[in-house]
């Protein structure tokens, strides 16, 4: 009689145990699924970092740090997000498709995420480290176009001089020739354009790739993010379009000055760029200032402190900057982006 009741209340432990470990592993539909489902940007990191674990199938676990590391790299966490895709490249498990909408991808093309990452931060060291994996041997002609181009922008990334910068050009006007980059080709005409400021390779890009991001940037529609590579490699000294903003149309988030000072802070090396302070973030610059203003209210209205800054270039175009100071936990750009905000930071 005793040995059947402990029988059975081992019985039970067991099918407690059992049910438990059920109700802790997760899917990766679950965990993006129930992220989705969170108030804002930052809680969805918080929820995935906090859950990932939890996922027990390799290729689940591995779909869920690549999502991670996307959603990072929109919010522009870079040196965050290219440690989640070099994660999820490094868990054996043939890539599928675990929800609608999130990407189905491989190892090599989950390295070159990373890659792409590490050069936005201006991490060109571990760029080199993933470039020269066993991606470089890819068989995908795809995944090569892009090794050869990231391999180009770790390069200018190192560049301290203008004359640095010739033998990437070079082999980036070689590379705008070739079939074989072709996958890449808007992204290698829009760095000639940004390096020479030749007028042939925006023309390019208008006439054969019109709908592109690349097309829109060299029409001054949009413009780049001021990461590391984009803002602070030294150029042929050419100014890029100046964007005007009207109406209701979003902000778009620019370079805080112009040639002067991009030549000043190009010089800088990656050390004493990281060791500045952040002293405010910058949401949107105008030359109308009533946009400016119209922003700076709605920045308000979410109980930000927003402030108008005035900017005169060399041209004699007087600008009015959307921005507001940092605070002291250093948290201001995430509660921005949270609120659904794009911001970027400016230094002391």
């Amino acid at each position: 009689m005793k040995k059947t009741k402990f029988l059975s209340i081992i019985f039970s432990v067991f099918l407690l145990s059992s049910l438990f470990a059920q109700e802790k592993s997760l899917t990766a539909k679950s965990v993006i699924e129930s992220a989705g489902k969170k108030s804002s940007v930052a809680d969805s990191i918080s929820y995935i970092k906090k859950n990932v674990a939890s996922v027990s199938a390799g290729a689940e676990r591995r779909a869920v740090y690549a999502f991670l590391a996307a959603v990072l790299e929109q919010q522009g966490q870079y040196s965050e997000a290219q440690k989640n895709y070099a994660q999820a490249a490094s868990i054996q498990g043939s890539a599928q498709a675990v929800l609608e909408g999130v990407p189905n991808k491989n190892s090599e093309e989950l390295v070159v995420d990373a890659v792409r990452c590490a050069l936005c931060a201006g991490d060109y060291a571990s760029a080199d480290s993933y470039l020269n994996s066993a991606v470089r041997n890819t068989k995908s002609q795809d995944i090569s176009a892009h090794v050869k181009l990231y391999e180009q922008w770790s390069a200018l990334c190192k560049a301290k001089k203008e004359s640095d910068t010739k033998e990437s050009i070079a082999m980036l006007k070689t590379y705008s020739t070739l079939d074989s980059m072709k996958i890449v080709r808007p992204s290698v005409l829009l760095t000639l354009w940004h390096l020479t400021g030749e007028a042939q390779f925006a023309e390019n890009l208008k006439k054969n790739y019109p709908k592109s991001m690349e097309a829109a940037i060299v029409k001054g529609e949009i413009q780049t993010l001021p990461t590391p590579f984009w803002y602070f490699v030294p150029r042929n000294g050419v100014d890029l379009p100046e964007i005007s903003n009207g109406g209701d149309a979003a902000p778009v988030v620019v370079a805080e000055s112009e040639k002067s000072e991009n030549t000043e802070k190009s010089k800088k090396s990656e050390k004493s760029e990281k060791t500045e302070k952040i002293v405010r973030q910058q949401l949107g610059l105008f030359r109308d200032e009533s946009n400016a203003k119209a922003l700076a209210e709605r920045v308000s209205a979410k109980g930000f402190k927003a402030e108008i800054a005035t900017e005169v270039r060399p041209s004699g175009t007087k600008y009015f900057l959307v921005v507001v100071n940092e605070n002291a936990k250093g948290t201001i750009g995430e509660e921005l982006r949270t609120a659904g905000f794009d911001c970027y930071p400016l230094f002391e």
